[in-house]
């Protein structure tokens, strides 16, 4: 189009301008080719340079855009939205704290722009600013949602008051049930709560009825990769970030489900490209350090770690991670720096909990036992009021298994279930070698090592039928109520959602250690794999793992006597499955593996009916993604001192002695 000044320039000027606008979602190239049509009679109009600004940066030509945004500035400095352009443009360049600068001009400028205050949100919350970030979303929920109510469940929402914002969002869709505002805030309630299913049919609610709604469909991804539905999870991701494609949410969460598909390498790059455009973002450094650490490359993760804390000196799990390295010995420096945050009051349960077992484990190095003891033991203590165990329901469960599948109940399913001889599960608790035995077997050239899959889990926890923790489950009782069929189904869907997990190999290891209570359900639906117990001395073993902070979940740890009590149960159930499934499972014990290296790994690889091969003696040579808190210490020989660190702790250890009562008299006789 060509414009031509008459005495109908104004109308026409509006006009064209209205026009280029409406083009800037579908087609932002014809977008730019009308704002350019407009600027040759209008040269100076800044409204079109805006236009023109914000099609270039739709289309990613960042520095063209830049350069004719800043000339609108210049043309009108009241010109809220090219203000708001320049921002967004640089939000979208990486360049965070310039953006920032001109998004705070832009919200004065324009205050009902929902725009400006999401990109002001975004823009914070890439430069580690998390509570200016909450201020700003605040803000942004209040010139987007013009329904009163919503924006006072959206205050409670922000200060944490979840069942007052939940009882006002149900209110609101009484009356309209396609507020999307009020499904989406329903459904950030619900993942605050953890209940994912519905957060997950709530959020596909939501993008039915507003598929441009971009921070919906984060959390809709964001949520698919919390129920391990991590491809679909990227299909999500991938559709925001072609809309969006430099936008550090969308790529950050990336990141974090890439790593849990063991996509490790190319998470770190997308860390690596958000980092150098918004480097201050201690937790982004965290998980860039995780990734690194996962790989082996302990040096770049210990850089890592360490920015995180020059960046933000009490953040509590920075310093765990080092210590989690196990390998790692910190320095008097750092002592010194961790107990002046401790003293602080201004820490967080977070940060106080992770300085605890980090300064257990530095003095621990330091042959400080006493003073190790009561830091591991304040830090136990702090961290068991954030969880929830229940020792006695656990019990109970553990003998309903015990009850339910017998020997009989096994023999009238013989025959059944998926063929399939691929999974080899070792289970047992955390700590007791587990991750030792699979990197021996995942040295074998036909076996892969994967990860602690949750899958076993997740079939169980569908089959009790729970929606809520106070539902009665119908696990293990529901089992007698399958036909043939079914088993061989569910064996099925085992192999097809760990099928992202693994390659090509003809073996993998599954090593999530609950799955022991599992071993009656992996029998029935995959008679054919292998399962391997991981036995480790009851003290030994109970004592590293109240020494260890666990990411989450195994929270019976953070007591000495519920981990006596657990480590008990566990013995038993093994045991029963000895006598239902006699031979079915192979124990391996941890001071056997140490003390004879050889002669286990022979009779490990027997067990799997793989030949021997000598790299499985030289398994620390094996270079594979390993998660688990033996990482570093399974890349080095075996270490033989390790074995009975315990000892040293002993006079603190009664409480764990004796709930374990006779399992400690019975442990030398297991074979």
């Amino acid at each position: 189009m060509t414009m031509c000044p008459d005495a109908t320039a104004t109308t026409d000027l509006n006009v064209a301008l209205r026009q280029a606008a409406a083009l800037m979602q579908s087609d932002p190239a014809l977008a730019e080719e009308q704002a350019r049509e407009i600027l040759k009679p209008y040269p100076n109009e800044a409204s079109a340079m805006a236009l023109l600004g914000a099609a270039l940066r739709m289309q990613r030509k960042f520095e063209p855009a830049l350069e004719v945004l800043v000339k609108a500035v210049k043309r009108d400095p009241q010109l809220g939205l090219a203000r708001q352009e320049i921002g967004m443009t640089l939000l979208a360049a990486g360049r965070g704290a310039e953006a920032v600068k001109h998004l705070r001009k832009a919200v004065k400028m324009l205050p009902e722009s929902p725009h400006a205050w999401k990109a002001l949100a975004d823009a914070l919350a890439a430069q580690g600013e998390a509570a200016e970030s909450r201020k700003a979303g605040r803000k942004l929920l209040a010139v987007t949602v013009r329904n009163p109510e919503l924006v006072r469940a959206g205050d409670f929402l922000f200060e944490g008051r979840l069942a007052k914002a939940e009882a006002i969002c149900r209110d609101v869709l009484k009356k309209d049930p396609v507020d999307v505002s009020a499904i989406r805030m329903l459904a950030d309630i619900g993942i605050r709560l953890k209940q994912f299913e519905d957060a997950q049919k709530l959020l596909e609610r939501c993008l039915e009825l507003a598929p441009d709604f971009h921070v919906a469909r984060n959390d809709y991804a964001n949520v698919l990769s919390k129920r391990q539905q991590y491809e679909a999870s990227l299909t999500q991701l991938e559709k925001l970030l072609e809309v969006e494609p430099g936008h550090p949410n969308h790529l950050l969460l990336k990141a974090s489900v890439l790593v849990h598909i063991a996509k490790f390498e190319a998470a770190i790059e997308i860390y690596d490209r958000v980092l150098v455009d918004f480097p201050r973002q201690p937790r982004s450094h965290l998980s860039k350090g995780h990734a690194l650490k996962t790989l082996g490359r302990q040096p770049e993760a210990i850089d890592a770690y360490r920015t995180a804390i020059s960046q933000q000196p009490g953040l509590g799990e920075a310093y765990w991670s080092l210590a989690n390295l196990k390998t790692f010995h910190f320095e008097a420096d750092d002592i010194v720096a961790m107990r002046q945050q401790l003293q602080k009051e201004s820490k967080n349960v977070q940060d106080h909990y992770h300085l605890c077992f980090a300064l257990g484990k530095a003095l621990e190095d330091r042959e400080q036992y006493e003073e190790s003891f009561e830091y591991y033991r304040q830090g136990n203590a702090v961290r068991r009021k954030t969880v929830q165990w229940d020792g006695v329901a656990h019990h109970a469960n553990m003998q309903r298994l015990s009850e339910f599948f017998s020997a009989d109940f096994f023999a009238d399913h013989r025959g059944q279930g998926a063929p399939y001889a691929d999974p080899i599960f070792v289970v047992g608790l955390p700590r007791a070698g587990s991750t030792l035995l699979e990197q021996i077997l995942a040295s074998h050239s036909r076996v892969e090592g994967t990860m602690e899959l949750p899958d076993i889990i997740s079939i169980a926890r569908r089959l009790s039928g729970k929606n809520r923790k106070s539902d009665e489950s119908r696990y293990p009782d529901v089992l007698s109520e399958l036909a043939p069929a079914q088993f061989a189904e569910l064996g099925e869907e085992y192999m097809e959602r760990t099928r992202i997990q693994r390659g090509d190999a003809p073996f993998f290891i599954d090593k999530m250690p609950n799955n022991f209570s599992h071993i009656g359900l992996i029998h029935l639906i995959l008679p054919n794999a292998k399962i391997i117990d991981a036995r480790r001395h009851p003290l030994a073993c109970c004592f590293s793992g109240f020494k260890q902070l666990f990411a989450s979940g195994q929270n019976f740890t953070y007591d000495l006597t519920d981990t006596g009590h657990y480590y008990r149960d566990y013995v038993e159930l093994m045991d029963h499955w000895d006598q239902v499934l006699p031979g079915r499972v192979l124990r391996m014990q941890y001071e056997k593996v140490v003390a004879d290296t050889e002669a286990q790994v022979h009779r490990l690889l027997e067990y799997c009916g793989l030949e021997f091969e000598d790299a499985c003696l030289r398994f620390y040579e094996t270079e594979r993604a390993v998660r688990t808190a033996s990482s570093e210490q399974v890349r080095q020989p075996i270490y033989k001192g390790a074995v009975e660190q315990w000892r040293h702790y002993l006079p603190h250890l009664d409480p764990l002695i004796e709930a374990l009562g006779p399992v400690m008299d019975t442990y030398e006789q297991i074979d």
